[in-house]
């Protein structure tokens, strides 16, 4: 199953939580609309808000406060994306300008801020405290994921394990927050839901990882951001810390100073120890191994085309090339 059989199975679902986003996008101070308006429909995936819909069919819901949950999630995804954006002063995401770099930071984090209390607002009608319980842990874990990585800036001697403790809970917390949301709707059964809550982890990780992986080894029109971006900002990401694991002194030397200045003008010697030293092969097995477990963790769920689909989200979040 690929990604458009995978939409076209959710697609009266995924039309539902558009039109409900769009609706609670709209706020009487106009540069909210049009920020908002801006970002979420600045072309993204979309993958968090079908996996809140697919964990949910999969267990065989019925009702409609998955469209709810949905548009929460990618709520939450949006808000994190402008908060980000402004702490890492980036310029282009998606292959279009910042909204911090059109509007300026200060109106991107405060519509940043619109954005979570608007989702608060939206849970809060959904009207189950298991639900708040959550979401309200999976943003707590979020900001700490984001508060680890700035302290782990221009710091070379970071290691695989705070590598990943930030991505656990920068990006994997959401991910798992989504999954897990399909079971509590239902009121599955404990082992269900811990099913799907692996099930998003480990997702996540994977999905990071080759994020990560890919801003070494794309192209920047594929990605939809400048190559090096992560170096530019000093963050020490997984194929950085492999090269710094296993290449020469020199190479070694060379990804510290990289790492504590960041900029651009290391970019042609950490391309170089990279592609040496295999590191790009080296995150990629690490993802794959990731989705595999994810994948593995859905045995516990009743078979379905929803479950399915599921599945191949995983095998997506590892081969895809943006």
């Amino acid at each position: 199953m690929d990604i458009p059989a995978i939409r076209e199975l959710i697609a009266d679902d995924m039309n539902a939580v558009d039109a409900l986003i769009l609706r609670r996008l709209q706020s009487d101070v106009v540069l909210i609309n049009q920020i908002g308006h801006y970002i979420v429909n600045s072309g993204g995936k979309r993958l968090r808000p079908m996996i809140v819909l697919l964990a949910a069919r999969c267990l065989g819901y019925q009702g409609e406060r998955h469209i709810d949950l949905a548009a929460v999630i990618e709520f939450i995804h949006t808000a994190t994306l402008l908060h980000d954006d402004v702490v890492d002063g980036s310029e282009m995401r998606r292959n279009r300008d910042t909204a911090n770099a059109v509007w300026g930071n200060a109106a991107s984090v405060l519509v940043g801020d619109f954005l979570y209390s608007r989702s608060f607002e939206m849970m809060v009608d959904v009207g189950m405290m298991r639900v708040m319980d959550v979401l309200s842990h999976a943003t707590n874990r979020i900001a700490e994921g984001e508060v680890l990585q700035l302290l782990n800036c221009n710091d070379p001697d970071t290691d695989e394990e705070k590598y990943r403790e930030v991505i656990l809970r920068k990006t994997a917390t959401l991910f798992e927050a989504g999954a897990r949301l399909g079971a509590v709707l239902n009121d599955s059964t404990p082992e269900e839901e811990q099913a799907l809550a692996d099930y998003g982890l480990h997702l996540g990780i994977a999905f990071q990882i080759i994020d990560d992986a890919l801003d070494y080894s794309t192209s920047g029109e594929e990605i939809g951001k400048n190559i090096g971006d992560d170096l530019a900002e000093g963050k020490p990401t997984l194929p950085l810390i492999r090269a710094m694991q296993v290449g020469t002194p020199e190479q070694k030397q060379t990804l510290r100073e990289a790492i504590e200045k960041g900029g651009r003008e290391y970019i042609g010697a950490v391309m170089a120890a990279i592609e040496s030293t295999d590191a790009i092969e080296y995150t990629s097995r690490l993802a794959e191994q990731e989705a595999a477990r994810a994948i593995s963790a859905l045995d516990a769920l009743p078979p379905s085309y929803y479950r399915s689909a599921l599945a191949a989200l995983a095998e997506f979040s590892v081969q895809r090339t943006s």
